[in-house]
């Protein structure tokens, strides 16, 4: 152990760590969950780091020698070389102060090791900033990239292979259903269609959404007023962090409310419940179309991924969609939480920011994951059962609907209820008792032109 002094004292930090006397003192403060930040928001804390070093220097508040050091030791950070050191657990002070800390103490500490000089972490890596806002602003910037580059690729590839299943599905005709009873018949390829447009207005949902975070804190420092940072910072900061990123980061329209609201975390967590709405129709859907698959809807021939039972042998189960039920589950309810979370702010902070951030990531992350776990495991794999399907368009009661036009619905009623007593088809009795010839009834029984309806204006079509 070594020891390392704070303005509370002296703490024991372990000879290894490069973090220092305040990550110390969070670390025995907060031994509640065992769950740290990921990479995604540790790379955005160093991406701050760096950008607020270059400014820093350009502003004259820092030497360029001591800047360049503290920027070399916040790209490591970036680099992920030292994620093992943010070792501060999510239940912590609500600013977030503690793992602001712990970035600064990390990198103040690698960089007076690779140079002369001592680095501070306040007075040198926290210069111009304060936890209240490099914390939301870390936020911002790691939920707006991991939707960039992870989640919006996925919900496209996901979007993609549903329009892939649409078009191979384009002919297969099947029984409709509402209310879980059979419905007009319909082309499985609408379906498919309907999902995937299902999946990519999702999708414009959450790119709406992030309007909200583009806005970075960043020049705010305690409450907004920017005391302790030299005007302009906060510009030339974020349009550091622009240009890195490629992302359209700007200044916050009112700085006041961008430090003391979380109004942005709340609208994109709740975008992102919105797809997990979305998916877990379709998970659903898709398990009952593949139920059975002998005694079940049996529409769908699921991919056999693995077995399904320790105990009945050949059984196949809905694992990847069940999986993925499962994620849209812990999204609904982060989505619960970061909405307490954001309402809970008091005046001039939210007090509530580390567990709205690990779970806005973790929400974004696992849906990023389990979208593309389901196109390429489930989706892709899904093959029609067209004989059973064929089977029960045949045996729907509710071809009935088709003969209204003809013979009115009193009595495309009461042939219905006849076909449901005797087991017969409604072509069957129609032929028996509408009184219309056989090719009448071949014309208005056409499953395809039911299927089709009278426009194309449905699903895939």
């Amino acid at each position: 152990m070594r020891s390392e002094s704070d303005e509370m004292g002296e703490v024991h930090v372990p000879d290894e760590a490069l973090y220092g006397a305040q990550t110390q003192r969070a670390i025995e403060n907060f031994p509640i969950s065992g769950r740290r930040f990921g990479r995604d928001f540790i790379r955005a804390l160093g991406l701050i780091k760096k950008a607020a070093a270059m400014s820093n220097v350009h502003f004259g508040v820092l030497d360029a020698e001591t800047a360049n050091a503290v920027a070399e030791a916040a790209a490591e950070v970036i680099s992920g070389k030292h994620d093992s050191h943010f070792v501060v657990d999510v239940f912590q002070t609500g600013s977030g102060t503690s793992t602001n800390m712990n970035a600064n103490e990390v990198i103040a500490r690698v960089a007076g090791m690779a140079g002369a000089r001592p680095i501070h972490p306040n007075d040198h890596v926290n210069r111009s900033q304060s936890s209240n806002d490099v914390i939301p602003a870390a936020m911002h910037l790691a939920a707006a990239e991991t939707i960039e580059h992870k989640l919006i690729p996925a919900i496209s590839l996901l979007e993609e292979t549903l329009l892939d299943k649409a078009k191979e599905f384009d002919a297969v005709i099947k029984t409709g259903r509402t209310h879980l009873q059979d419905a007009v018949p319909m082309y499985l390829g609408d379906e498919m269609g309907g999902y995937a447009r299902q999946v990519r207005r999702a999708a414009e949902g959450i790119r709406a959404a992030r309007e909200g975070l583009w806005e970075l804190a960043l020049g705010g420092t305690a409450i907004g007023t920017g005391l302790n940072a030299p005007a302009g910072f906060g510009k030339y900061t974020i349009a550091i962090l622009a240009e890195w990123t490629g992302l359209p980061f700007r200044e916050p329209t009112n700085r006041y409310e961008a430090q003391s609201a979380r109004d942005a975390a709340a609208i994109v967590s709740g975008s992102l419940r919105n797809y997990a709405i979305a998916l877990t129709k379709i998970g659903n859907d898709l398990r009952l179309m593949g139920s059975g698959p002998r005694c079940g809807f049996g529409e769908l021939r699921l991919p056999p991924v693995q077995p399904g039972s320790s105990i009945m042998p050949g059984k196949v189960n809905p694992v990847i969609i069940e999986s993925t039920l499962m994620v849209c589950a812990e999204v609904m309810g982060h989505d619960t939480a970061i909405a307490w979370c954001c309402a809970n702010g008091q005046l001039e902070l939210n007090a509530m920011m580390p567990l709205m951030i690990y779970d806005l990531l973790d929400s974004i992350a696992l849906l990023a994951a389990a979208s593309e776990n389901l196109a390429r495991r489930c989706v892709a794999q899904l093959g029609a059962n067209q004989e059973r399907m064929a089977s029960l368009v045949g045996q729907s009661e509710a071809l009935a609907a088709a003969l209204t036009a003809e013979i009115g619905h009193s009595r495309a009623a009461d042939i219905a209820r006849k076909a449901s007593e005797t087991g017969k088809t409604i072509r069957e009795i129609a032929g028996a008792e509408s009184g219309l010839s056989p090719e009448k009834l071949d014309k208005l029984l056409d499953v395809e032109k039911l299927a089709r309806g009278e426009e194309e204006t449905s699903g895939f079509r």
